[in-house]
């Protein structure tokens, strides 16, 4: 699809179906239908629960797609780092990019469910230790998939001589993106760790070229190369789009909840064509942007997938 990247996230919400193995059959459907369009990668959320969603865990799930696909990258939308020990994360990990043949897209978060920690029994510290664990963790994985042995004691986590073996294809490391937009605390991980951020969905260009400066005066303090690090972007929360105005209408009309009016369900969704849709990537694209994050209002559909790839394939 050109020379960006554009990957696509598949929450476990966004395709709930009948049973379990309808659930993973419209999954594996969607993602064989992204790698034969052409999109550079597919996102799974890591969640426990989810309200009363049927959720698979993530790595499981990940490992089961790419034993279907041989092209698509597979990343984690992000892996919460407060469910899993970084030591057994990062060999996870790791075993994943081999089986793979060298596809993992390594995403990363402190945690943000409340919720979910309480009911599986996993604490949930104020966001400040969240981050300082999460900085600590990488600190661990990286380590792991680098080094011969690993040795490490922080203020959270402890290594003794620890091994990993066999250490991932991709070198010197995954492709590591740190999610989540907290500018004291998640900004400052981001710029020692990351090779690419991912902020979510921003309603306003004004907040993300605010983060842009937060991070680059991070980066300053920590001694990195502010543009070292790929800049992601979600356009909008969700993406409804149509070939003419006529569709988009119906499109609308379909999957906008009753209960919300139209100018709220497009501070959030990207309902458009093609070219309003052009329109709004370039904003992002005069901002450096490399990496576009998508996710289609009208899954389990595959029209908008679709359209997209036929609207962007040779246009960006």
């Amino acid at each position: 699809m050109g020379k960006l990247k554009f990957g696509v996230f598949l929450p476990f919400y966004g395709f709930q179906a009948k049973n379990p193995k309808e659930q993973f059959r419209l999954l594996k459907k969607i993602v064989l239908e992204c790698e034969t369009l052409g999109y550079d990668s597919v996102w799974l959320d890591d969640h426990l629960m989810y309200n009363d969603c049927s959720i698979f865990e993530v790595w499981t799930t990940l490992s089961a797609l790419s034993s279907l696909t041989s092209r698509i990258r597979l990343g984690t939308m992000v892996s919460c780092n407060q469910h899993r020990h970084p030591g057994m994360l990062a060999k996870t990990a790791a075993t994943f990019d081999v089986l793979s043949n060298g596809r993992l897209e390594f995403g990363i978060g402190a945690g943000i469910q409340e919720n979910e920690h309480v009911a599986y029994g996993f604490d949930f510290p104020k966001p400040s230790v969240r981050a300082e664990r999460l900085a600590e963790a990488l600190e661990v994985i990286t380590q792991l998939w680098t080094k011969e042995k690993a040795t490490y004691r922080g203020k959270h986590y402890l290594l003794k001589d620890a091994g990993c073996k066999p250490k991932p294809v991709q070198k010197p490391h995954p492709p590591i993106t740190i999610g989540g937009s907290g500018e004291k605390y998640t900004l400052k991980v981001t710029a020692t760790y990351a090779d690419r951020f991912d902020w979510g969905f921003l309603p306003k260009v004004e907040e993300y070229k605010r983060k842009l400066e937060v991070l680059e005066s991070h980066c300053k303090a920590v001694g990195r190369d502010f543009n070292e690090i790929d800049r992601s972007c979600w356009p909008s929360g969700q993406i409804l789009i149509a070939k003419n105005q006529n569709e988009l209408t119906e499109k609308i009309s379909k999957f906008k909840p009753s209960s919300m009016s139209l100018e709220d369900y497009r501070k959030s969704t990207l309902a458009v064509t093609p070219d309003e849709c052009r329109k709004q990537l370039n904003i992002y694209l005069n901002l450096d942007v490399t990496y576009f994050m998508l996710y289609f209002a009208d899954l389990p559909s595959l029209d908008g997938l679709k359209l997209f790839s036929e609207a962007f394939a040779q246009k960006i």
